[in-house]
């Protein structure tokens, strides 16, 4: 990135917390393109300024991290960064799997927080510390099982529901599964359920055994 002023939309519900927002953001090298205070309005805005930046409350109202697929759908080139009251675990999951690169606080010291969306735009992260603390949990996953992905029955599962079982198999719980892949719980369970039918067993421990070569 260069040194010109980044260029920002910013959706927050609260007028004068945008107000706020906005004021920081120009005291800090961004170009302010557009506000909005509602999911419509933020998609619409950003799809015809085109920012650098949205940063989109995850409160705003009709949902932001509905807004925020929308917007990772049809704008792939600008960054979506979730800003936040809480450190919630399932706000950040859920803005993480819905295309964000970066999620803030609100009590962010406004001195920083252009510094915070450009490096973004740098590649650098944007999440709270004890919120990067949940992800290496989260990615923290015991030893694989060994697999065997030469046999029949594996090579007719889909590359996706092999990953699925291979974490299942190696102890994570459907819900760490879906984290770990940006999945949402129900779509890991239709990957367990198609591997199953392939592999023409009923239950899981079933299919585990097949796939580490074992007899079923």
């Amino acid at each position: 990135m260069t040194d010109d002023p980044i260029r920002v939309v910013v959706a927050e519900g609260d007028p004068a917390a945008r107000a706020g927002v906005v004021a920081a953001l120009e005291g800090n090298g961004c170009e302010v393109c557009g506000e909005a205070g509602t999911t419509e309005e933020v998609v619409a805005v950003a799809v015809e300024q085109r920012p650098d930046v949205v940063l989109l409350d995850v409160d705003l109202p009709g949902h932001g991290i509905s807004a925020a697929r929308e917007l990772a759908r049809r704008l792939p080139t600008s960054a979506l960064v979730m800003f936040a009251q809480t450190a919630d675990d399932d706000d950040l999951f859920d803005s993480l799997r819905a295309g964000a690169a970066g999620y803030l606080l609100k009590e962010t010291d406004p001195s920083r927080l252009g510094f915070a969306l450009r490096g973004v735009l740098n590649g650098e992260a944007a999440i709270p510390r004890q919120l990067v603390r949940r992800l290496a949990e989260e990615f923290r996953a015991p030893a694989l099982p060994r697999f065997v992905q030469s046999t029949p029955a594996a090579s007719k599962l889909t590359a996706r529901e092999w990953q699925v079982m291979e974490l299942l198999g190696a102890g994570l719980t459907t819900d760490q599964v879906a984290r770990r892949l940006f999945l949402s719980r129900s779509t890991v369970r239709v990957h367990v359920s198609a591997a199953l039918k392939k592999l023409r067993v009923t239950d899981r421990e079933s299919a585990f055994a097949i796939l580490r070569g074992e007899d079923a």
